[in-house]
């Protein structure tokens, strides 16, 4: 069964008469090793009733586009065959998520719905909770160790985080028990009211962006990132730490996009690295990684109401970047000429292309590449900003807590105060000698700023 700690009943309600159990999907986008699906099973199990996933599908969620809908749509597609295969009814809705929940939810006994970190989705259960008049439980399913269970409030850094981790990690180290529905929902009147039948004409109905268009050859859904996980743990994983510093060469798992839309588990991930026979190091080295510093965003978000704001930096960092704001700048780019990957940096240039094409960037190279938006911005304010929406309309999984955290690390946060310099005052620092001196990045700046490599 499904750790009790991830569930959390959000209001009082009762549950009521209904023609089935509802599970409100949102975050957790998979049929497989989903917590909180497998809590709806066993909830319409006690009351002999179907399951209904309901799905609202919003046109106009903050700074999406059309590169993050193409991806999260072909999961869904994925997503709604699975689930009707295993007795369970999908229905797909225009709409706002909590108000397409709300409307699903007459007919329920009661609901269940995952957990989101961002200020949107939260604002969305509450919503529902409030609203639905019957029993409504979150289940947590999108970290490994729940939020709430690993710390009480906001943890200053990895340091503070990964021994409570520690102390946790392996209760809650175990796949969800896959349960077969006694009722089939085949013979619920109850549908949606969009097609997956073709994605990219559903994406030019839809009121989204094509700023940005979806990455050629990239699909989304649980059978690629299944793949991509098999394939990273046999090859790549034994060769981790070694290689995490050599952009060149990547030896990554390229899972962080499925982990935002909710297409694979990080559970499901945890323990295929934890059994598999790379070396230790290695094993553990990810599994920081996957566990508390992803876990540690999630706990910055779940904590921070301003989050995506240059306000919610720590003091010491403020304070530090407002006393060297007038420092002069070597040179200073607006957001269109960084968008475009037009500066004088070949390392930095690179990069962006690699964001441009793919919607990933090598995680040692975003550090680098941030610290320039920082170095290269007017103030610290406007480099925030540059840097936050760069992340959130080209990085497929931008608008995410990891990404929120990252920008925010590189003004200061989860880190400490370092030697004083101009700029950066007692923030971290980075520099392209750093680079020369410790990766392989004139082999990665070859690859990317290679004629032919489109920047936009």
């Amino acid at each position: 069964m499904v750790e009790s700690r991830r569930l959390l009943e959000l209001n009082n309600a009762p549950e009521r008469h209904g023609e089935y159990v509802l599970y409100w999907m949102q975050q957790s986008q998979r049929e497989s090793c989903n917590p909180a699906l497998e809590v709806a099973i066993a909830a319409a199990n006690r009351l002999s009733l179907p399951v209904l996933v309901g799905f609202g599908l919003m046109d106009d969620f903050p700074e999406a586009n059309a590169r993050h809908y193409s991806f999260m749509l072909e999961g869904l597609q994925e997503t709604a065959g699975r689930l009707r295969a295993r007795g369970i009814g999908f229905a797909l809705r225009r709409g706002a998520p909590d108000a397409v929940a709300l409307s699903l939810a007459r007919r329920a006994a009661l609901v269940v719905c995952d957990h989101g970190y961002l200020r949107i989705q939260k604002e969305w259960r509450a919503r529902v909770a409030r609203e639905a008049g019957r029993r409504v439980v979150r289940v947590e399913g999108d970290v490994v160790v729940p939020v709430g269970v690993a710390a009480g409030g906001a943890q200053i850094g990895a340091r503070t985080l990964r021994p409570k981790i520690a102390l946790l990690r392996d209760q809650f180290l175990a796949p969800a028990r896959r349960l077969r529905p006694r009722v089939s929902a085949a013979g619920l009147k109850v549908t949606g009211d969009i097609s997956l039948d073709d994605i990219a004409g559903l994406i030019g109905r839809l009121s989204v962006s094509p700023e940005v268009a979806p990455v050629p050859g990239l699909r989304g859904g649980y059978a690629e990132a299944q793949r991509r996980l098999r394939a990273f743990t046999a090859n790549d994983l034994p060769h981790y730490v070694e290689a995490r510093a050599q952009p060149g060469n990547p030896r990554a798992s390229m899972l962080s996009p499925y982990l935002h839309f909710g297409q694979i588990s990080p559970v499901e991930i945890a323990l295929a690295v934890r059994d598999c026979a790379a070396p230790r190091a290695d094993r553990e080295s990810y599994l920081e990684e996957l566990i508390v510093r992803r876990e540690l965003a999630a706990n910055f978000v779940d904590n921070t109401r301003d989050y995506d704001r240059y306000e919610c930096l720590p003091a010491w960092a403020q304070r530090t970047l407002a006393l060297h704001a007038r420092d002069p700048r070597p040179v200073t780019y607006a957001y269109e000429e960084l968008a475009a990957a037009r500066t004088h940096d070949p390392y930095w240039n690179a990069a962006t292309r690699e964001m441009l094409a793919t919607g990933y960037m090598q995680n040692h190279m975003r550090m680098y590449w941030g610290k320039k938006v920082l170095e290269w911005s007017a103030s610290p304010q406007q480099g925030y900003a540059s840097l936050l929406r760069l992340n959130n309309t080209y990085f497929i999984d931008g608008r995410d807590a990891s990404s929120f955290a990252n920008v925010g690390w590189v003004f200061g946060l989860h880190d400490r105060p370092w030697p004083e310099r101009p700029i950066f005052g007692n923030v971290r620092y980075m520099n392209a000698a750093g680079l020369r001196r410790k990766t392989d990045i004139e082999v990665y700046a070859r690859r990317w700023n290679a004629e032919g490599v489109s920047a936009g």
